[in-house]
């Protein structure tokens, strides 16, 4: 078979393809963003001289772009083509990333942060969308399910990346992120482009993705998305590390291991995407994830120790495993492939929207509205938990009728 879509009833892993390759390997660039950085947080506090609510901000200068780029990025990829706008983008990513590491004032972190996360903005967008353009079927689900595992299977090293790196010295795991600049190469080289991607004025582009967008099931999705990103980057990018330092005093090689049990569950859990999508339908696994969001959330509450918050988060895992192939395999087949980048890039616009929210209002909360940062994230945990799992088990049972 060649890169382009084809249709079949196969639903292999096309292993030869060199547009997989790329897929993946971006797909790797675009999470590593904030899961090789988390195990540090901590660090950056003594290296800079601040405090909890500023360290959010190391987060939310990466995050911040996708929110108004994103979208922006995925109309010029519909009109000029992928390749034009992926290789860029993981050049930008690599170099803002290495740049970090020769930073000398928190100031100049959070700007060339703010780089990285130019280039960050779109790479699983335009992953995401390449599948869409080259597989479809049998085929899409899987390679679909394969990319998910891929992302889970780099969060969970990354941390452990990040925090044997953070040991050496708290600038050497930015040192990483110039592997992105070899990725770009990779991409220029390797990657085909789709033969499926039309160009049209923008105002005709414009209009088509906006009726897409206000249509009730992507409003739906679009509130899902924002739901689990801002719980995910503000419970547990952000306000679990600075509790497992502060109450645990674990090290950023620990607080890294105990944050791999998200990715590891969830690389697990997805790469068998492509046989649970044949249990449920994409909406009925959704809130199934977010039965399993809240149950973690419980957990980690209770948990008296950091092996037992380690296994709390083996749930959020499995949530992760089955709600974003599902969300993204329901983008994917919602729109034609004149739209596909845009509506993803949409997509992810609403997912930076809950990554930049999520940490400033956890650590903000946790500082300002309680007696202790300790006791404010442990509350915050429980409440948003209690939320989450109300959410699915209240939407389940409607879906199934």
């Amino acid at each position: 078979m060649g890169a382009q879509q084809t249709e079949t009833r196969d639903s292999s892993i096309p292993w030869h393809s060199s547009a997989l390759y790329v897929i993946l390997s971006s797909s790797l660039m675009g999470v590593m963003g904030v899961s090789l950085v988390s195990p540090v947080l901590p660090s950056l506090r003594p290296a800079f001289g601040v405090s909890d609510a500023q360290i959010g901000l190391v987060i939310t200068a990466y995050t911040l772009p996708g929110i108004f780029l994103t979208p922006f990025v995925g109309l010029v990829a519909d009109r000029i083509g992928r390749r034009r706008v992926i290789v860029p983008l993981l050049f930008t990513f690599g170099i803002g990333g290495a740049g970090i590491a020769f930073a000398t004032s928190f100031t100049e972190l959070l700007a060339l942060r703010f780089v990285q996360g130019v280039g960050a903005s779109a790479l699983v967008t335009l992953s995401v969308t390449l599948i869409g353009d080259f597989y479809d079927g049998p085929r899409q689900n899987a390679v679909m399910g394969i990319n998910s595992s891929m992302l889970g299977t780099g969060a969970a090293a990354y941390p452990l990346i990040g925090g044997a790196l953070a040991g050496i010295r708290w600038n050497a795991p930015f040192l990483f992120f110039g592997v992105g600049i070899l990725v770009g190469v990779f991409a220029a080289i390797a990657l085909p482009e789709p033969e499926s991607t039309h160009s049209s004025d923008v105002r005709t582009y414009v209009g088509r993705l906006r009726d897409v967008v206000v249509h009730p099931q992507a409003l739906a999705i679009f509130a899902a998305i924002f739901a689990i990103f801002f719980v995910f980057y503000g419970a547990i990018q952000t306000a679990l590390p600075l509790l497992l330092s502060d109450e645990f005093a674990l090290s950023s090689g620990e607080i890294g291991l105990t944050l791999a049990m998200v990715s590891v569950a969830g690389a697990v859990v997805s790469s068998q995407y492509g046989r649970i999508s044949n249990w449920r339908s994409a909406p009925e696994l959704i809130a199934l994830g977010f039965v399993a969001y809240g149950v973690s959330l419980l957990g980690v509450w209770i948990a008296p120790s950091p092996l037992f918050v380690g296994a709390a988060l083996l749930a959020f895992g499995v949530g992760f495993g089955i709600v974003m192939p599902s969300v993204d395999t329901t983008i994917v087949q919602f729109v034609s492939d004149r739209l596909r980048a845009g509506m993803m890039g949409m997509r992810t616009s609403v997912l930076r929207l809950g990554q930049t929210l999520g940490p400033v209002s956890f650590t903000y909360l946790a500082e300002t509205a309680f007696d202790s940062p300790i006791d404010g994230y442990r509350w915050l945990v429980l409440g948003f938990g209690v939320v989450i799992l109300l959410s699915g088990l209240l939407v389940y049972p409607l879906l199934r009728r």
